[in-house]
This record gives structure tokens, sequence and C-alpha cells, in this order.
């Protein structure tokens, strides 16, 4: 399935652009207009910037975590540098050590995965979204190759500010 994503600058010039595309025949079904008064970015589908941020988040903890654990007991184990030197045993020492380097994994993950995520995770969603933020409008289509190619000749004649295709990749 192939997207076609046109910004337009106001209301009139979107609305005018769907009635162009309406009238040179291209099914309302495979048609979408979005911006205030129209769907919203969520009800259209584009991701949420947060939840590939999240994922990404997840996806770090559970790495850095138990190799943090690893490193907090092994420093503490060789060293010979009791970081709580109260506790008493080596053993326990260890573990703490180890709790505490893992708790480090943790928050190294939770921060670099989640602005990973932020920036890289959310592709163009983010960007749509800022437009639609700013008062903006956005007209896809979504449909065969000669489909968008045929909105695409008429999206041109309204000027927009950013016209994009996209190729849903195969299940």
């Amino acid at each position: 399935m192939n997207y076609l994503i046109a910004v337009l600058a106001d209301r009139i010039q979107a609305e005018a652009a769907y009635t162009d595309l309406e009238k040179a025949g291209i099914p309302l079904a495979q048609l979408s207009l979005l911006g205030r008064g129209y769907k919203s970015a969520d009800e259209f589908g584009f991701i949420d910037p947060k939840n590939p941020a999240r994922k990404q988040a997840r996806r770090l903890m559970n790495f850095s975590i138990p190799i943090g654990f690893i490193c907090g007991a092994t420093f503490e184990l060789y060293t010979g540098v009791r970081l709580f030197p109260g506790m008493g045993s080596t053993v326990l020492n260890v573990v703490l050590g180890g709790l505490l380097g893992a708790s480090f994994g943790a928050f190294g993950g939770l921060f670099s995965g989640g602005l990973a995520g932020l920036t890289a995770g959310s592709g163009d969603a983010l960007v749509y979204r800022n437009r639609l933020n700013a008062g903006k409008y956005i007209v896809v289509v979504k449909g065969t190759e000669p489909l968008t190619r045929k909105a695409t000749d008429i999206l041109q004649r309204y000027d927009p500010e950013n016209i994009q295709g996209y190729v849903e990749p195969p299940d």
C-alpha cells in the first residue's frame, strides 16, 4: 500500500485540494483530511513518539541492568574497595555493589534508551504531529501507485509545504 502525505498551509487550501481529489475519482475511503475540525493525528494513526521511546528504554534497560549488576559486583569483589564498609561480610558487599551497578544500568538505559526512542523511533510522525499542532492541515491519500501518482499531480497545484510518498513495507 502506498501513502501520499501533503502538508497544506490553511483549511481553505486543504478543503479545496480534498474536493479536487474527490472530483478526480479518488474514493473517499482512501482520502483523509487531518487538522482542526477534522481527524487528529491519533485518530488517523500517526505513531505517538512516546510509545517507541518507552519500548526502546525497556529494551535497553533489559540489557543494561544485568550488565550493571555484573560490573558492580565485579568491581566490589576485585578492587577490594568496600562501598559499604559497615556491612561486614564480603558477600553482602558484593551483592550490594551489584545492586548499585544494576540501578546505574537501569537509569542509564531509561535515559539513553528513552532519548534515542524519542529522537529516532517515531520517524516522520513527530514532524507531522508538530505541523498539525502549528495549525497546518494534512491530506493523506492511501492506495496503489497509479492512484497516488494521480493524487500527487493534483496536490502539487496547491503548492504544499511538504509532499511525501511512503510505501508500506510488506508483512
